[in-house]
């Protein structure tokens, strides 16, 4: 329930920002680490993480007013600009000659993204068969990025008690990974 909330809020949010830009800061400051976390994973070299970054947000910011809301996260968007951004950069730097440099800064990058797609994929599918209340924290804490002390005040529970669920939704995902792997 809370998903579907956050994702109207998002909405509001996004329709706000292409209104008014000054209001994209935002949407910046709530998708920043996932895109720097997915960008940083793929290149090896922190200064040009961060200038493809700044390419993402700016690319974003520019195209702002051409997004169209389909129910997906805005994060999903920002990520497949992140990833169009990096082929392109490695596309130039193979037209100038420069591939071995920029194969030693990306990481083994369509491969990866498929195998990253395939983990979150299986992992979605794990979550959905946790009992209720495991599932509700995982998605708190995870997806919406609440503190345990945010989620217990909201679901009238002990802050401990929000950790034992999510170390225990935690240990099953872990248990049913290795299973799958076996």
């Amino acid at each position: 329930m809370s998903v579907v909330c956050n994702l109207a809020d998002e909405r509001l949010l996004i329709e706000a920002a292409q209104q008014d830009p000054s209001r994209f800061a935002e949407l910046y400051e709530k998708n920043f680490h996932r895109v720097y976390a997915f960008v940083a994973r793929r290149l090896r070299d922190r200064a040009e993480a961060e200038d493809v970054i700044a390419e993402v947000f700016h690319e974003a910011l520019s195209n702002l007013g051409r997004f169209q809301w389909r129910g997906a996260p805005f994060a999903a968007w920002l990520l497949r600009i992140a990833a169009n951004t990096l082929a392109d950069r490695r596309r130039r730097a193979a037209r100038h000659g420069e591939i071995a440099a920029v194969d030693a800064m990306v990481c083994d990058f369509g491969a990866s993204v498929q195998a990253e797609a395939e983990k979150r994929a299986m992992l979605f599918q794990l979550v959905d068969l946790l009992p209720p209340d495991q599932r509700l924290v995982i998605f708190r804490r995870f997806v919406d990025q609440r503190s345990a002390r945010e989620i217990a005040q909201e679901l009238g529970r002990s802050e401990g008690a929000v950790k034992q669920l999510q170390f225990r939704a935690l240990e099953t995902l872990r248990s049913k990974v290795r299973s799958s792997h076996e």
